[in-house]
């Protein structure tokens, strides 16, 4: 007993050097240092085995090697686009996208987003839908399927899917299945055997290499992808799951977008997918020609596809958001489930607003993660009194990531409107140069606005002491929610 409590009094010794370490030694943004601090002080060695788990910083670490391509090739290809860009060489098929060139250059010198005008979109806000295209899409493929999907459940449409992919399996088709394993960490293993048994393969995203305890937790695979035949393309915000259907007790209906793409645009969500399977499968994927189809498709809508992860320093999807909305003239219409902008998105707003910009966000009415919805409603209660409206959806739960600048461009995705979504997910957007499709997605907005009650200035200055005291501490630690 006397060892243990000689032990126990160098905790606080211990966690003020490490709480040094974190300040002088890491490279990170200072709010998230000071969270960190805050937790490592007020949680003595509790702080040290939480930063432990959570709050690795993966920046630094080169985990994509990109062996599977020839990065020469790509690096000319990219090289040649910017050069257009810059002799104004870019004939674009809707001219109102020039105004964005510099929004598009961006997404390629930082992402390596090639932009890409042959496509068609076709846009799903309700969960029987999106599948039923989904499944349609699978039954059709005759080469190959590719699926990576942050949560999959093991119920009746988890279930149907892997049927689906089974079966394609065992007419010859090449069938890989790629799940996050925080994100799906309920599922069984008997749940895709089937699909192991047809000949298709599956792989695990960030494994635990000890059962229950997974030092990379903080770090998930949010991405949506499916690829079939390298012609087709789904990327969006809905996950595998029954309740994606509408049919949860507990969230009711379920507003998501999702997106179905034809074009050049599904050759870049095809290497996303292989990048993400090569790093988590033992199997490595090489990229030939029969997974890049040549695609001459009549399609007009101008698409990039821009990937951003804790891997990088650069949060390519942030500084998307924060270069639409700086280009904002008219309006922005953003709809997300959790609302936790760094400074610099929230300044930008705060800007566009002063400037007499029409700003509408949505989000849920019902959270899922009350901590998260705290903070949420803390920041839009700070934007309130700019003149910034905002929007409560009633009607079942609100999980869309879209963003609408001037009717004119937009943005749909897995990335969350978020600080956890710039800085520790692995998350992908489609960034849409096309008037018609962002005035449709500007619609959607409007028609969910029927199922939203107003979040007024006045209600929230009503809210109770006990709200305040939830939001002021959420506040404080959502650098690393």
């Amino acid at each position: 007993m006397d060892i243990l409590m000689k032990l126990y009094s160098f905790v606080p010794l211990l966690n003020f050097l490490f709480a040094l370490a974190v300040v002088f030694m890491e490279k990170r943004n200072a709010s998230v240092t000071w969270a960190w601090v805050m937790v490592l002080i007020f949680l003595p060695g509790i702080g040290f085995i939480l930063y432990l788990i959570f709050g690795q910083n993966m920046s630094r670490r080169k985990i994509y090697k990109l062996k599977e391509f020839n990065q020469k090739d790509i690096d000319n290809l990219i090289e040649s686009q910017r050069r257009g860009f810059r002799e104004s060489q870019v004939r674009y098929k809707d001219p109102v996208m020039a105004d964005y060139q510099d929004l598009i250059y961006m997404n390629l010198t930082s992402s390596s987003a090639v932009y890409t005008q042959d496509n068609e979109v076709e846009i799903f806000t309700d969960g029987n839908d999106k599948f039923a295209s989904l499944l349609a899409s699978i039954k059709e493929a005759q080469s190959h399927i590719h699926l990576m999907y942050y949560i999959v459940k093991d119920d009746r449409l988890g279930r149907r899917v892997i049927d689906a992919l089974a079966e394609k399996a065992k007419e010859g088709v090449e069938v890989r299945f790629l799940f996050d394993d925080i994100g799906s960490s309920w599922l069984p293993r008997q749940f895709y055997k089937p699909l192991l048994d047809a000949g298709g393969e599956v792989a695990i995203f960030f494994p635990s290499r000890i059962p229950y305890l997974n030092f990379r937790v903080n770090y998930r695979n949010h991405r949506k992808l499916a690829i079939i035949d390298g012609m087709t393309g789904y990327i969006g915000g809905f996950n595998i799951g029954d309740e994606y259907l509408g049919i949860n007790e507990r969230f009711g209906d379920w507003r998501d977008t999702h997106l179905k793409v034809t074009g050049s645009a599904v050759l870049q969500m095809q290497a996303q997918f292989f990048m993400d399977w090569n790093l988590a499968s033992s199997h490595y994927l090489k990229a030939v020609s029969r997974y890049y189809p040549l695609i001459k498709h009549p399609g007009s809508v101008g698409i990039q596809i821009v990937s951003s992860g804790p891997d990088n320093e650069l949060e390519q999807i942030r500084n998307g958001y924060l270069k639409m909305i700086y280009a904002a003239k008219e309006s922005i219409f953003i709809q997300t489930p959790y609302f936790v902008p760094d400074e610099s998105l929230l300044t930008a707003l705060k800007m566009a607003a002063l400037s007499g910009v029409d700003i509408r966000i949505m989000i849920p009415s019902i959270p899922d993660h009350k901590m998260v919805y705290w903070a949420t409603k803390s920041y839009l209660g700070e934007l309130l009194k700019l003149g910034v409206k905002g929007y409560l959806y009633e009607k079942g739960f609100l999980h869309a990531k879209t963003i609408v600048i001037d009717g004119k461009v937009a943005s749909v995705g897995t990335a969350n409107l978020d600080m956890r979504s710039f800085k520790l997910n692995f998350e992908v957007n489609a960034f849409l140069f096309d008037t018609r499709t962002a005035t449709r997605q500007r619609l959607i907005f409007e028609e969910d606005m029927m199922y939203c009650s107003q979040f007024t200035p006045d209600m929230y200055k009503a809210r109770s002491l006990v709200d305040r005291m939830q939001e002021s501490v959420a506040r404080l630690v959502s650098p690393i929610l």
